[in-house]
């Protein structure tokens, strides 16, 4: 057929988005990855998985044992604000995006 729109054809539209989507769960998970490793003692540590779900995507952030403090901070403060971050960054991308900190 002669439809085509300017990704090439109704497949190339999918395939542009599939590759948005990619490139925006890697640009969240590298984020969350960098502060993170800027925060804790043991940065070689650090890991970050990306959970696919019906309302977005969910991060899973495991750091070392002895760094569980660092990066929850007094009161949660320090966790409140990197999930502050992340949700600033999603909303820019316009995604959904959470995080959670787990052992």
């Amino acid at each position: 057929s002669h439809e085509r729109t300017a990704w090439g054809s109704s497949g190339g539209i999918i395939h542009a988005c599939n590759l948005r989507a990619a490139r925006e769960r890697t640009q969240m998970k590298e984020l969350i990855e960098l502060v993170s490793k800027k925060l804790v003692e043991h940065p070689e540590d650090v890991q970050v998985r990306v959970i696919e779900g019906d309302r977005g995507q969910s991060y899973e952030l495991r750091v070392h044992p002895d760094d569980m403090g660092r990066v929850i901070g007094k009161n949660g403060r320090v966790a409140k604000a990197v999930r502050t971050l992340v949700g600033s960054a999603a909303a820019k991308l316009d995604v959904r995006a959470t995080l959670e900190i787990v052992e």
